[in-house]
């Protein structure tokens, strides 16, 4: 009997719901349409049910956030509820900032859904639930448009533990929509405020660096809201300038609100009063200060072909020019034109990409590549294959067609175009006389100027080359082509191989042992690929094959580098352990405290300049006896992986590369900033124009 009452009443409760769906609970007005959204087909008795307000609005109209802005108001509800049944206050999804004239309105566009929930009582009586809300809402453009409807929405209370198999199309909507809430401010993350003579400053750490950001506060007439929210990136997170509201007279005890980062990431922060760092500002942009970095740019670049990084290439360059010294001018002037377009198009992609992944929240500065274990396998291997090739084993050019004469030509300029994007490659970890000071104000500016500043170092990198093809007789000093030059052409191969060990020292240096016997096994797969190009030239199947070994061998370093490294702790020779120190901001600043002069050496082991100068300048008796005399506190800050917080001291010190020497004095803000390249006497006479006070402990 009993089981033939709980029958009886599921099936009244089925009865009762299949008039659901043609409830009114949706209705079109003046630019939109709104819908109560339930998309459960039952109300749980004791439990909370999810549900939603749901907006589809015309292009260019919009409705409010909880905080409508300069004007406006959001969306309300009044309920008729059954008994036991209750509903919970709409959630506002992250808005959008919505200029409206001078004004700044906070938002939404196209389509929003309010999510909230309905409480059912335990006790709650079963069968059909009548769901009924008046609802108003303010709906603009250029004007406004106030509205309001009725809606109501049947669902079904069945027994407890019944099940109503009901199919709801509202499901769809509300699982589409309901993930744009603002999610809490997880707990390693925190968010604090300092009042300014204008404003607030407001920080937040999120563990990364951050590009991109906007704060929405909860509370009214708080903030100046159409004033730009100038964002400084930390290593950390940012730091938010935001411009008060004129009529405010008090600061909150809390600056709560909906915090936007990249990406579509939203979080609820509730910051309290503290203490916030003065991010380094970016240099000022003048055309003045865009001529003279421009400048500095292209000498930085005339220089970068003295760097020891790029020596390899200028054996490269040299026998290019050797080859096409008897051709004509108008086919030497083509060479130098695609050697420059091959260092052009090489600066522009890498710096594209710098801005690209800055933008994405990555800690990145110059030679942000040689960080990359990937890279520095695929580098590795490269010039392995290369010097390989030149020094006989196989011939490229066979390897690609066996098309007739024109071949010769095409391969010359192909050739030219490769050893511009090679000059720029091994060329990034080293940083010439006045590169420093030009890649730092660049990438502190707006991307058309660090383009811009980018070309004029591109172009000095290129303009030897191209000055020498541009004067043919110029050439008629180099010597006549011959049996020499195979000879000459397998002597480039000596440089192009030391370069390979130099890569393989230093991905050993940073990742371990387990890398390293991984790339030298790339380098047995590379020969057997060349023997099979120089055994059968030209024959399908065998390029056919060594594509594949190469294959094998991008697999193996991808495979490697995300498996096979191990933690590295000796970065410097061991007699250096002693003498400096770990770099760290509180070191550094402890040190200071108590008096001591600090000498940072902001290096790498990527960095080939970095390595010249310690071995020519810092690790010289002499030096070391001065940087003893003076009391000098010496730290290494060695930037061989990605450190966010050495690049973020790189940039306050306007730089973005290495090396990178500064002498602090205690008592002064500002270090002393030394040149890229060292000699002792550099050294010795910085040294020398520290206070006396400061050298005793």
């Amino acid at each position: 009997m009993r089981n033939f009452r709980l029958i009886i009443a599921l099936f009244a409760v089925l009865a009762a719901a299949l008039p659901a769906l043609a409830a009114s609970s949706s209705a079109d007005a003046a630019h939109l349409r709104v819908q109560l959204v339930v998309p459960e087909g039952q109300l749980n008795r004791g439990e909370a049910s999810k549900a939603g307000l749901y907006f589809k609005l015309e292009p260019g109209w919009h409705v409010y956030w909880q905080n409508a802005g300069d004007s406006g108001e959001p969306p309300h509800l009044r309920w008729t509820l059954p008994a036991g049944v209750t509903a919970n206050a709409l959630q506002f999804p992250a808005p959008k900032r919505l200029p409206l004239g001078p004004l700044m309105d906070f938002g939404y566009e196209n389509e929003v859904l309010f999510p909230f929930t309905l409480d059912v009582a335990k006790n709650a009586k079963p069968g059909p639930a009548i769901l009924s809300a008046k609802v108003d809402w303010l709906v603009c453009r250029e004007v406004c448009i106030p509205g309001k409807t009725e809606l109501s929405v049947q669902r079904a209370i069945p027994p407890t533990g019944v099940e109503v198999i009901q199919f709801v199309p509202d499901r769809d909507i509300y699982n589409r929509l309901v993930d744009h809430l603002p999610k809490p401010l997880p707990s390693a993350d925190n968010a604090v405020f300092q009042p300014t003579p204008t404003g607030f400053r407001l920080a937040v750490t999120t563990g990364q660096r951050e590009t991109q950001a906007e704060f929405f506060p909860e509370d009214e007439n708080i903030l100046d809201n159409p004033a730009p929210q100038i964002v400084s990136p930390t290593a950390t997170g940012l730091v938010l300038d935001l411009k008060k509201d004129a009529n405010l007279t008090a600061s909150p005890a809390q600056l709560k609100g909906v915090f936007e980062l990249s990406g579509g990431r939203n979080y609820e922060i509730a910051a309290t009063p503290g203490t916030v760092a003065v991010p380094p500002a970016a240099p000022p942009f003048s055309i003045g200060a865009l001529g003279r970095t421009a400048l500095f740019a292209f000498l930085g670049g005339l220089l970068l072909n003295l760097m020891p990084c790029v020596f390899p290439v200028l054996f490269l360059k040299g026998l290019a020019l050797v080859n096409s010294g008897s051709e004509e001018r108008h086919k030497l002037r083509a060479h130098g034109l695609v050697y420059t377009i091959g260092i052009l198009v090489s600066f522009w992609v890498l710096v594209a990409l710098l801005l690209a992944l800055r933008a994405a929240g990555a800690t990145l500065g110059w030679g942000f590549q040689f960080q990359s274990p990937v890279f520095l396998s695929l580098m590795a291997g490269l010039l392995f294959f290369l010097g390989l090739s030149l020094a006989g084993q196989f011939e490229i050019g066979l390897t690609l067609t066996s098309a007739g004469g024109s071949l010769a030509a095409k391969q010359g300029y192909a050739g030219s175009f490769f050893t511009g994007v090679l000059a720029v490659v091994v060329a990034t970890p080293c940083t010439a006389p006045f590169m420093g000071a030009a890649i730092g104000y660049a990438l502190a500016q707006p991307a058309a100027v660090t383009f811009g500043v980018f070309t004029a170092l591109a172009l000095g990198l290129a303009a030897p080359y191209v000055a020498l093809t541009l004067q043919p007789a110029w050439t008629r000093l180099l010597p006549k082509p011959g049996a020499w030059m195979d000879v000459l052409k397998q002597a480039i191969s000596v440089p192009i191989f030391a370069t390979v060990i130099w890569l393989a020292w230093v991905l050993a240096q940073a990742y371990g042992a387990a890398l390293l016997a991984a790339l030298l096994v790339s380098f047995l797969l590379l020969a057997i690929a060349g023997w099979f190009l120089g055994r059968w030239p030209a024959r399908r199947w065998a390029t056919i094959v060594a594509s594949l070994i190469l294959v094998c061998v991008l697999g193996l370093s991808l495979f490697a580098s995300r498996n096979m490294i191990t933690a590295s702790e000796t970065l410097a020779p061991p007699e250096k352990q002693g003498q400096w120190q770990p770099w760290s901001p509180d070191a550094v600043q402890h040190d200071l405290a108590a008096g001591q002069p600090v000498f940072v050496n902001f290096t790498a082991s990527w960095c080939l300049s970095c390595q010249v100068n310690d071995r020519v300048a810092l690790d010289r008796p002499e030096v070391r006896a001065a940087f003893a005399k003076a009391h000098v506190t010496l730290f290494r800050a060695d930037w061989t992986r990605e450190d966010p917080a050495i690049t973020e001291a790189l940039a306050a010190l306007g730089r973005s590369g290495v090396p990178v020497y500064a002498l602090y004095t205690p008592g002064q803000s500002d270090p002393q900033l030394l040149p890229q390249v060292l000699t002792p006497g550099i050294v010795e006479d910085a040294l020398a124009k520290l206070p006396k006070t400061t050298s005793l402990k």
